[in-house]
């Protein structure tokens, strides 16, 4: 798991908030799956509702600015952003997320490589409702903090005893399939990074690390 801090800016997150605090709530489960459906119990806007839409392209530009997020996802394609919610007694048991989701009516289609949570609450505003994969500790982020995690992994949120836990949530098809190559390309960017601060732009350490970054990921990506 990845966490991404400050995806949102303070005034993006205060956008959306707002909007959202008008917005209609509908059964979560419009977009579960037969497994997800029986452990999921929370609200959801609708995927079709135009501030779904207007929200979600206010995330997509965020993400698009975090290099953190382009660097540990190499993102292919981004399913447009839903927003949930969690209030007193609502939970998602364990389940592990659709492998190709296909948004309604519409052919858009994604491999969903990894799986997104971006926090829209202040954890003071809430008690539970902790994100659990597994055999990671359990999340619970700022506002405007994002966790990344593979698809794969079976994962829950834990019942909310105070509050609201409202969240936008998404899936990323990767250029690089592979888990273990997309882990590897991130630790190498980070080290790229790191040594670019230390030896500078011009090394020649630093060029040969980035021309081997780049031929692996033209080894490995998929467009």
């Amino acid at each position: 798991m990845i966490a991404i801090p400050n995806v949102l800016s303070a005034e993006q997150l205060g956008t959306i908030r707002a909007r959202l605090e008008a917005a209609d709530w509908i059964d979560g489960n419009a977009t579960s799956g037969h497994q997800s459906a029986r452990a999921k119990q929370n609200r959801q806007l609708a995927e079709d509702h135009p501030e779904t839409r207007a929200l979600g392209n206010i995330v997509l530009d965020a993400l698009a600015a975090s290099p953190l997020f382009v660097a540990s996802a190499l993102p292919l394609k981004v399913y447009p952003p839903l927003f949930n919610r969690y209030g007193k007694g609502e939970s998602f048991g364990d389940h592990v997320d659709s492998a190709v989701r296909i948004r309604a009516g519409s052919d858009f289609r994604i491999r969903s490589d990894l799986s997104a949570t971006l926090f829209l609450s202040d954890p003071s505003e809430y008690d539970g409702g902790e994100l659990v994969a597994e055999g990671q500790a359990p999340v619970r982020l700022a506002a405007g903090d994002m966790v990344l995690y593979p698809a794969s992994t079976v994962h829950r949120v834990t019942p909310v005893t105070r509050g609201t836990r409202i969240a936008s949530f998404f899936w990323i098809q990767s250029m690089v399939r592979d888990g273990a190559a997309r882990a590897m390309l991130f630790d190498l960017d980070r080290s790229i990074q790191e040594l670019a601060e230390t030896a500078g732009p011009n090394a020649p350490a630093l060029i040969r690390l980035t021309g081997l970054y780049h031929n692996l990921l033209r080894r490995w990506a998929e467009l």
